[in-house]
């Protein structure tokens, strides 16, 4: 209760609680006038069939110990921790704290296990059974809601397994991919490039890697493709890792290699993003989630599928 825009909530709550509690105090006392007579206690006047009728009875001793002690609990629970107000209690206990110092507590005892892999190579983490299982674990929890849980991607989320990379697969840049994040953008060409063009233009596309295609349109489409696409994409179709763009010409869609598929990415273009995990993970789990994933493509450094 520390965030309070006015001081007059944090004097309202607190004395709502000590006047609550001072009350339930008075009411007890209150009772304990009440004796027992004769018949059995005052006659409250109520009755019910003819003769049973409802008596005021003192309160039972025990019943008034335990009241009255829970009243003193609840004043000195108020003194040791929050809850008057902005009143911090003396033992300035507050659950950010006890969240704040179990998280240290759970990174302290992670770090000592990741120490060790500090010391090698991200290739050799990745060899190694126990980083890998780690790994793992890490990517299910972070990676596996766009990657799918075997990386093998889905459509407009890469494919982590088959070694072709948009930025590049060196440990070094998946390693920046993770922690800075990715955004890739193709621009959408509906404004210069129309319908049938581009419908060209996707023939062409198919063509470069291998896939059936109608050899006049996809001619035609060449020289579009040239003038427009190649500036990213490269005049062979080959890609530029250093942009993030695509290579074209081996037979590896993030969307699907269907005409439509082209012509929409061509008209309406994409817009992909790869969020920043810097803030979320450690050093040593990007380091370790580093070494999973590039152990995913890279069977012969270690890394099982």
């Amino acid at each position: 209760m520390s965030d309070f825009f006015s001081d007059f909530w944090s004097y309202y709550i607190a004395a709502i609680a000590l006047v609550g509690i001072v009350w339930c105090v008075w009411l007890l006392f209150s009772q304990r006038k009440i004796t027992k007579t004769a018949g059995g206690g005052d006659d409250t006047g109520h009755v019910w069939d003819d003769d049973l009728r409802e008596l005021n009875n003192p309160l039972p001793r025990w019943w008034m110990w335990m009241f009255l002690l829970a009243c003193i609990f609840g004043l000195v629970y108020l003194v040791l921790y929050p809850g008057l107000g902005k009143y911090a209690g003396v033992l300035k206990f507050s659950t950010q704290g006890e969240l704040a110092a179990h998280r240290a507590a759970q990174e302290q005892m992670q770090n000592e296990i990741y120490a060790k892999y500090l010391k090698m190579d991200v290739k050799q983490v990745a060899g190694d059974p126990q980083a890998r299982e780690i790994g793992q674990r890490l990517f299910l929890n972070y990676c596996a809601q766009c990657h799918g849980s075997d990386a093998r991607g889905s459509r407009g989320f890469p494919n982590l397994t088959d070694g072709d990379w948009l930025y590049g697969g060196e440990p070094e840049t998946i390693q920046q991919t993770i922690a800075k994040g990715r955004n890739g953008v193709m621009p959408p060409f509906a404004s210069t490039i129309d319908g049938k063009l581009a419908g060209d233009v996707a023939q062409y596309v198919r063509s470069l890697s291998g896939l059936s295609s109608d050899p006049i349109r996809a001619s035609r489409g060449e020289s579009t493709f040239k003038s427009t696409c190649a500036a990213c994409h490269g005049a062979g179709g080959k890609g530029n890792q250093a942009l993030g763009a695509p290579n074209l010409s081996d037979n590896v869609w993030l969307y699907g290699s269907s005409e439509g598929s082209i012509v929409d990415a061509i008209l309406k273009g994409h817009n992909n993003h790869m969020p920043a995990h810097e803030e979320i993970l450690t050093p040593e789990r990007i380091r370790m989630l580093t070494a999973y994933v590039w152990g995913l493509s890279n069977t012969g450094g270690g890394a099982g599928q």
